[in-house]
């Protein structure tokens, strides 16, 4: 069991790609495709289900004894990375559901596929994976605030509270409780805790389900979408550059360790595209332009992440070998 979710994570950037394509292929050669839009609802709840129930839920006392990284993790995300977002929109059309969409997915902070990465990135993944439960926590709240100040009046018309808060409650909140529920149960009964490790199994799948389903539905839609995505690319790639070092640096002035400091790094450089997707769908107009803007980050973070987890391991190297050296004196 744990063999075959080790060789999903592990190759969860080619299962992805994978599906991307084959997806793609589906949306432009059957243009019926466009009716799994009526999937994307269930596919995104089973996957959130299953991203949540890896998040450890009761670990976030644990997570907050580690007050500088927090401290860190933190400032980066909430605070240095909304200042390079807010620079980074200047440059986008005044179109307010493009710049609904790019904010929507640069302002959250990835829980999932970022502790693989991390950890394969020679990052602290143990101290990342504690602090999820916060971040989505963070994130949830905060969201709303940061749409208000960047978008100003352009706020109140896509982003309605009766759509929003629904998307919020059945394809979030509902999920996570319900993940909350199992990993309760899971720790008191065997056999609870055996169908939870078979479910421990469904992220990396139920992710590439969802990238099929929305990427199949909007392909047949894509002509009227195409321009307003492919004008976020270029600020998707910025993002990718600076948003790691940005997170590198904060962690540096925190005084963390290489470890610890790379695991921000890796927080400040991935985002919650596909959880933050029924936020986008609840948005009256949102297809197919928003889901478009969202995924096309998705498969900018894909390729950046083959990058990161390659250089991410080469920083403070000097730093731990100066300490290395040091000791030995």
């Amino acid at each position: 069991m744990n063999r075959l979710r080790d060789i999903l994570e592990t190759h969860q950037v080619a299962i992805y790609f994978g599906t991307v394509i084959g997806a793609a292929l589906i949306g432009f050669l059957v243009p019926a495709a466009a009716a799994l839009e009526g999937g994307i609802n269930p596919t995104l709840a089973v996957m959130l289900f299953a991203t949540f129930l890896q998040v450890p839920l009761a670990d976030l006392g644990r997570a907050l004894v580690r007050v500088r990284f927090i401290g860190a993790l933190l400032a980066a995300n909430f605070v240095a990375i909304p200042v390079l977002v807010l620079g980074l929109i200047q440059f986008l059309p005044p179109d307010p559901m493009v710049r609904l969409g790019v904010l929507l997915v640069l302002l959250a902070p990835c829980i999932d596929y970022v502790v693989t990465f991390s950890h394969i990135g020679r990052a602290d993944a143990r101290l990342l994976l504690a602090a999820t439960p916060m971040l989505l926590l963070l994130q949830m709240l905060l969201l709303p605030l940061y749409l208000g100040l960047f978008l100003g009046e352009d706020a109140a018309g896509l982003v309605r509270a009766e759509p929003f808060l629904h998307a919020f409650v059945w394809l979030i909140a509902g999920p996570l409780v319900l993940a909350a529920a199992v990993q309760f149960v899971a720790g008191r009964s065997a056999g609870a805790a055996r169908i939870s490790a078979v479910l421990g199994l469904l992220p990396v799948p139920a992710t590439a389900v969802v990238l099929f389903v929305v990427i199949a539905s909007v392909t047949p839609q894509l002509g009227m979408a195409l321009d307003g995505a492919v004008r976020a690319l270029p600020l998707y790639v910025a993002y990718a550059l600076f948003a790691p070092i940005l997170g590198w640096g904060v962690a540096r002035l925190a005084g963390l360790d290489a470890p610890a400091g790379r695991a921000v790094a890796f927080s400040a450089g991935t985002r919650n595209s596909l959880v933050v997707l029924p936020l986008a769908f609840a948005v009256p107009g949102a297809m197919p332009l928003l889901p478009a803007v969202i995924v096309l980050q998705t498969l900018v973070e894909l390729v950046a992440s083959l990058f990161y987890m390659q250089l991410m391991p080469r920083l403070g190297t000097g730093q731990q070998a100066g300490l290395a050296a040091a000791e030995k004196r």
